[in-house]
C-alpha cells in the first residue's frame, strides 16, 4: 500500500486543513447533516478522504462516530460498502449515466442509515447531465446524500452549486505541508531534517497527496534526504543561472532576460521556484542595503530593488493561473527592461492613471463622471500594443486591425475590422494571453470581447500614423501581415 493511502486521515481531527475539519465538525455537531455537499479546492488536499470520513460519521454504528471498528467504517475505509457509492464523473460524465443514478437513488440503503453518492471531478459531467442532476438534488429521497467533488467549481451549472452545502479546499500552505510529513516519516522510521520536508513541499504545489508522493518516492530510491540534494533533484537548482539573468535585468536587456526564462523553463525547473530564488536574492541585497544583513548587488540602488521585488512578486502571484507558466515573469522583464512599473494605480479626478514609459507622463484611461463607462485613449492602446508584441507579435499583429471602443472597467470591447481577425483573436489561447497583458496595463481584471465594425477608411488610418493593418483589398498587406502572424 502507497504511504498516502496507508496515512489517510480516518477522522475529522486527522484532516490536513484544520479549517475544513471544523467546518465539518460544526455541521455535525448541529445535527442537520444537508442533503448534498460541495467539496471544492485544488487536487491532493483531501476532498475525497473527507467525503470518506463524512459518510462514515453518517453511518456509523456507534455513538462516538466515526468508531472505525464496526462495519460500516471499517467497509467504508476498505471502500466496499454497498451504499456509499464513488462515480468518477470524468469516465461517467453523460445524461445516461445520471438517468442511471437518478434510478438507483429511489432504492433504499442495503444496510446502512444512508446511501451516500460521493461524485468525483462533478465539473465534468455534461451540461444535460447536470441538469438531470439538478432534478435529483432538488427533490432528494431522504435516505440519501451527496457529497460532489471538483478542482473546477466555476464549471458547475450555478442552480447546482446554490443546492449545495460549500466546503471550500484550499492550497497548503509550506508549514501544513512539513507538518503532514513529519507524521509520516515518524511513523515510517524516515530520518529527514525540517529543510529538506520544506524542499519537498514546496515541490508538492500545495498538495499534502504529491507531497507524501514525492517523500515515498526519495526515500524507496535511497536518494540522499538533504535540502541541497533534493532541490537539485526537484527543481534543477544547479540550471538557474541567477547572476546572469540579474545581470540581464541590470543592463535592461529585455531579449537577453526572455531567452533565459526561456532556458529556465525548457530545462524542466520550475517557474515559480526560479522566481522565489530570485525574489529570496533579491531580498537579500535589499536588507544590506539598509544594513541589517545580507549580499550586496552592487549595480542596483535600493529603490531598483524595490521596484523589481514589486514587479516580480506579483509574477509570482500571478504564475499558478497563468494559461502559460512563464508568461507572468515575461511580463515582468519587459514592463523593467521598457517600463517602470508603479505598485499604485490611483482614480483621481474621473482618470484611471497607467505607468507607462520611465520619464513620461502616465497613459489616461478617461472615466466619465458617471461612472457609466471608460474609454481606453490612444496612450493606453499602445501600450498594450508594445507590452503585446515582445510576448506574442501574432496577436499584436492581429490588433492593428482593431481598435476599443468601450471600457466599462471589467470589460474591454475590441471593435475588429475583419472577420479572419476576429476569429484569431477570440481563439481561447490568445484571448488568455491578450487578457493577461490587457489587465497588467490596465491594472485591472479585465475581459475581452471582440465585435465586427466598419473598417475606417485607408486615408484615416495613415493620417493617425497607426502601425498598418490587414485590408482585405489590397494584397501587400494581406501579404505582409500574414507573414508577421505565421511567420515568414
Amino acid at each position: 500500500m502507497t504511504l498516502y493511502l496507508k496515512y489517510r486521515p480516518k477522522n475529522l481531527d486527522e484532516l490536513d486543513l484544520a479549517d475544513v475539519g471544523e467546518s465539518l465538525k460544526k455541521i455535525v455537531k448541529s445535527g442537520k447533516i444537508p442533503h448534498a455537499f460541495l467539496f471544492a479546492g485544488p487536487k491532493g488536499t483531501g476532498k475525497t478522504s473527507a467525503a470518506r470520513i463524512l459518510a462514515k460519521i453518517i453511518n456509523c454504528e456507534s455513538k462516538n462516530s466515526p468508531c472505525d471498528k464496526c462495519e460500516q467504517c471499517l467497509s467504508i475505509t476498505k471502500g466496499t460498502n454497498l451504499d456509499v457509492i464513488e462515480m468518477d464523473a470524468a469516465s461517467h460524465r453523460g445524461i445516461d449515466d445520471v438517468r442511471i443514478l437518478r434510478d438507483a437513488v429511489k432504492l433504499s440503503p442495503a444496510r446502512a442509515k444512508k446511501k451516500i453518492y460521493i461524485i468525483d471531478e462533478a465539473h465534468m459531467l455534461t451540461t444535460e447531465a447536470s441538469n438531470a442532476l439538478l432534478k435529483t438534488l432538488e427533490e432528494p429521497p431522504e435516505h440519501v446524500v451527496f457529497i460532489l467533488a471538483t478542482t473546477n467549481p466555476e464549471k458547475l451549472i450555478e442552480t447546482i452549486r446554490s443546492r449545495t452545502t460549500y466546503i471550500r479546499f484550499r492550497k497548503a500552505n509550506s508549514n501544513e505541508i512539513v507538518n503532514s510529513l513529519k507524521r509520516v516519516a515518524k511513523a515510517e522510521k524516515i530520518k529527514i531534517r525540517d529543510d529538506a520536508l520544506e524542499v519537498i513541499a514546496k515541490a508538492s504545489d500545495g498538495a499534502f497527496r504529491d507531497a507524501i508522493k514525492i517523500l515515498e518516492q526519495v526515500t524507496s530510491e535511497n536518494m540522499e534526504l538533504s535540502k541541497e540534494f533534493l532541490e537539485g533533484h526537484l527543481f534543477n537548482a544547479g540550471k538557474i543561472d541567477l547572476d546572469g539573468f540579474i545581470g540581464y535585468l541590470i543592463k535592461k536587456d529585455a531579449k537577453g532576460g526572455l531567452t533565459e526564462i526561456g532556458k529556465i523553463v525548457a530545462s524542466g525547473v520550475s517557474i515559480e521556484f526560479f522566481l522565489q530564488s530570485l525574489l529570496t536574492r533579491l531580498q537579500s541585497a535589499l536588507l544590506f542595503k539598509v544594513g541589517v544583513r545580507g549580499e550586496d548587488i552592487k549595480d542596483l540602488d535600493k529603490n531598483s530593488l524595490v521596484g523589481l521585488i514589486e514587479l516580480f512578486s506579483t509574477a509570482l502571484s500571478g504564475a499558478t493561473d497563468s494559461p502559460i507558466e512563464e508568461l507572468t515573469a515575461e511580463i515582468a522583464v519587459v514592463k523593467w527592461c521598457g517600463t517602470e512599473a508603479r505598485s499604485e494605480v490611483p482614480v483621481v479626478k474621473g482618470e484611471l492613471k497607467v505607468a507607462e514609459k520611465s520619464g513620461e507622463n502616465p497613459v489616461q484611461v478617461s472615466v466619465p463622471q458617471n461612472g457609466s463607462g471608460m474609454e481606453v485613449n490612444d496612450d493606453a492602446w499602445k501600450m498594450i500594443l508594445a507590452t503585446v508584441k515582445p510576448i506574442n507579435a501574432s496577436i499584436e499583429a492581429l490588433l492593428r486591425a482593431a481598435r476599443p471602443v468601450a471600457y466599462d472597467g471589467r470589460t474591454l470591447t475590441l471593435g475588429v475590422f475583419y472577420k479572419f481577425h476576429k476569429e484569431r483573436l477570440e481563439d481561447a489561447q490568445h484571448r488568455r494571453v491578450l487578457e493577461s497583458i490587457v489587465a497588467e496595463v490596465l491594472k485591472s481584471p479585465t475581459r475581452i470581447i471582440c465585435t465586427l465594425v466598419e473598417p475606417p477608411p485607408r486615408k484615416i488610418i495613415e493620417e493617425a500614423k497607426h502601425e498598418p493593418v490587414l485590408t482585405e483589398g489590397e494584397d501587400k498587406d494581406i501579404i505582409k501581415v500574414a507573414e508577421e502572424i505565421f511567420g515568414n
